[in-house]
């Protein structure tokens, strides 16, 4: 489908280019519309030779495992805190350590 879009866009592109220059056909012998037109014709053929040129493939695709890496964990960072709780038969306070990581 696609080179058949192109070859009628090219036949139309030339066939218009040569309705465009015929009158000035006469001009100098007809060199100018000689010239245009074969340029014309020769831009095509050269886009048409380079617009179906095959691609080169895509580079190959390799997978390397990546460099280990080593963390530190962050240090654990307590506090003391004072709670109420029933213990069953009275409200005692206990002081429990409370930790979280450090960021």
């Amino acid at each position: 489908m696609k080179k058949t879009v192109s070859a009628v866009a090219a036949a139309v592109m030339l066939a218009g280019s040569v309705a465009a220059f015929a009158p000035a056909a006469h001009a100098e012998g007809g060199r100018i519309a000689a010239g245009v037109a074969g340029g014309l014709l020769g831009g095509m053929l050269l886009g048409g030779a380079i617009a179906n040129a095959n691609q080169p493939p895509p580079p190959a695709v390799y997978y390397r495992e990546p460099a280990p890496v080593y963390v530190e964990e962050p240090a654990m960072v307590c506090r003391p805190v004072t709670q109420q709780v029933w213990d069953g038969y009275q409200w005692v306070y206990q002081t429990r350590r409370v930790c979280r990581q450090a960021y």
